[in-house]
């Protein structure tokens, strides 16, 4: 299988090349933003072309939650609009589009985990138009898998785990809020489960949208006070649980975004590793290459 991937250098991106080598029945061909410009329809169609893939994993994404208010028209261009682009020539190319999107499409009242099926309810600009590039996907007739998934982290880029063992070392305190509750995911575990499913004997019969997070569930400073311990930071800095609003966001934030995944658990067999044990894995890499 011909396998184009975009977004390549984001966390996921970063984790699929790294996982690329040990499937030789596959051709993997990885590009950024400056190699493939996805807003541009004309280049889509090259690269297209030029690399006949038989399946594109769109990892590109505009993730800047906060900044997304205030610059609206980026945001849906690269969350929306590319996405539109890209299945519209994979429905044309018949290619198999597998679109990575976000917890943040659900408005987090309730505190039983979101299923598939439920009711968006996206909060903000960022969540609003990763909302409408899956239903973007979903009209444009192409053979696709959406993965909605939540709190990624990893070696790569920033995100919270790196951003947090940073501040430990700088402060001897730090405030953490614990009430959002959701589920971490390792985008090593995410990566390697997207190549498990792409290998599915009989992946044909199973598209459609799935959930994938670690399992488990906790709140900002659960995750925060984890990091903490499995860093050897806890003597170091205190960790503090504090409320949201003590951190006022122009983007507001699901307060519970716990995803059931239930569904692609049974539907591809698979071992969904706890959130800590996740966590504890990316922190022996961190603590190795620092």
């Amino acid at each position: 299988m011909n396998i184009l991937v975009t977004g390549s250098r984001g966390q996921l991106g970063n984790e699929l090349q790294l996982l690329a080598p040990s499937l030789p029945e596959h051709h993997f061909t990885f590009t950024t933003a400056t190699e493939l410009d996805i807003t541009d329809p004309s280049a889509i169609e090259t690269a297209i072309k030029q690399f006949r893939p038989d399946c594109i994993i769109n990892c590109a994404a505009y993730t800047q939650v906060d900044r997304a208010e205030d610059d609206e028209t980026m945001a849906r261009l690269v969350n929306h609009r590319a996405v539109e682009y890209l299945a519209t020539a994979a429905a044309a190319h018949d290619i198999l589009l597998l679109h990575i999107s976000t917890d943040y499409v659900f408005g987090g009242v309730g505190n039983t985990p979101f299923k598939e099926d439920a009711c968006p309810a996206p909060l903000g600009i960022y969540a609003r138009t990763k909302l409408d590039g899956e239903s973007a996907v979903r009209s444009s007739g192409c053979r696709h898998l959406i993965l909605r998934t939540a709190w990624l982290y990893s070696v790569f880029g920033n995100n919270f785990v790196k951003t947090m063992r940073r501040l430990m070392r700088e402060r001897r305190q730090i405030n953490v809020v614990f009430d959002q509750v959701g589920s971490p995911t390792y985008a090593h575990d995410l990566a390697s489960t997207i190549l498990l499913i792409l290998n599915h004997p009989n992946l044909a019969d199973h598209l459609g949208t799935y959930h994938y997070t670690n399992e488990g569930v906790c709140s900002w400073f659960d995750f925060a006070t984890a990091i903490a311990e499995l860093s050897g930071l806890s003597d170091k800095c205190s960790v503090l649980p504090c409320h949201s609003d003590e951190f006022p966001s122009k983007a507001q934030r699901p307060p519970y975004s716990v995803l059931d995944k239930t569904s692609i658990r049974t539907t591809f067999d698979l071992h969904i590793p706890h959130w800590r044990e996740s966590l504890e894995r990316c922190i022996r890499k961190l603590d190795a290459s620092e």
